[in-house]
């Protein structure tokens, strides 16, 4: 039986901003339930806007203000027992963090200090999660494991302005990985490379997943990515989970109507027909809609749609959806 590293219960994160004078609530993560696998990859895919940034930050512990409002639980599956993040302090926290969790965030320059050489980021990195190490020996340690990654041994000496970005995106996941963390959360770790050099930091990313055996928790809009890489995969809409699956079955029988917008937009070899993208915009997370929140671009809804948010239920074993069109199909439509 496959063991479980990260759960979540009933996970709330909420903004409250100041929108034209008023204050709105923004709910980014609206009681999002997850089991995460140990030695998986999963990836968690949507629109821009919908959540996935900040439920990451919320996986990793790393929300920052304007964030007014963190309910639920995320609990770290550590050695057996089960280690709610929200009752940590910091220090336990800061240790756990790269230890146990790593955090990639989008674009390498919000982790790397561009005036200062990689080789002082890296001393800077492990003197302060190993103690006892002078600046000789973090270095030989740094330098061995960008050799382990295939990495040139030379990139030490530079500032990160002095490298492309595709090799400050792999020199950040070194050293998000470093410590041989269990758990990796990439957010977005594509951004604004090209196709070519994404293939390479993907790749860097299964090569470590597949040498650390860890899990790699993975958010990117391009279901493309997800298709290649991703055991299994979340679909986040308007900060909810509203389906979840293995990867073949995600994209071979997609459930949800907003699932199969996604799945059909991509394009296929030899078919030259005109791709269908999913109609209208997502809603504002802080002015959600009444019922299931996709109800007003899907051109399926029923009219329980408009009222209700369906049940996460599960249509199999290893498949979960929200919406009311399944429970119909099943005979559990209220």
């Amino acid at each position: 039986m496959d063991k479980i590293i990260l759960t979540t219960r009933q996970l709330k994160a909420f903004y409250l901003l100041d929108i034209h004078g008023r204050q709105k609530v923004v709910k980014a993560v609206n009681e999002v339930e997850l089991e995460i696998l140990e030695n998986e990859i999963y990836g968690i895919a949507g629109e821009s806007g919908c959540g996935k940034s900040t439920l990451l930050k919320t996986l990793a512990a790393v929300v920052e203000p304007p964030l007014r409002q963190l309910e639920g639980k995320v609990i770290y599956h550590i050695n057996g027992e089960e280690v709610d993040v929200s009752t940590l302090g910091d220090e336990e926290m800061r240790r756990l963090r790269w230890e146990f969790v790593s955090y990639v965030p989008q674009g390498s320059m919000n982790v790397l200090n561009p005036v200062v050489k990689l080789k002082d980021t890296y001393h800077d990195f492990i003197s302060s999660h190993v103690k006892g190490k002078s600046q000789e020996e973090t270095f030989r340690m740094a330098k061995a494991y960008i050799a382990e990654l295939g990495l040139p041994a030379e990139i030490m000496g530079a500032y990160p302005h002095q490298l492309s970005g595709g090799m400050r995106q792999r020199v950040t996941i070194a050293l998000a990985t470093l410590l041989r963390p269990k758990i990796i959360i990439a957010d977005e770790p594509t951004t604004a490379l090209d196709v070519i050099v994404q293939r390479g930091v993907m790749q860097l990313l299964k090569d470590i997943q597949q040498k650390l055996q860890n899990t790699i928790i993975l958010v990117t809009h391009d279901m493309g990515v997800h298709a290649n890489v991703a055991d299994r995969i979340g679909i986040m809409y308007a900060g909810k989970i509203v389906e979840e699956a293995p990867t073949e079955k995600i994209f071979s029988q997609p459930l949800h109507p907003y699932t199969q917008f996604l799945i059909n937009s991509l394009p296929k070899f030899g078919d030259k027909t005109p791709r269908q993208s999913v109609p209208g915009s997502p809603p504002s997370l802080a002015d959600l809609p009444t019922g299931c929140p996709f109800h007003p671009r899907c051109p399926q809804v029923l009219d329980i749609c408009k009222e209700q948010m369906p049940a996460y239920i599960a249509a199999a074993a290893d498949h979960k959806v929200a919406c009311w069109l399944v429970e119909e199909e099943n005979g559990q439509a209220a």
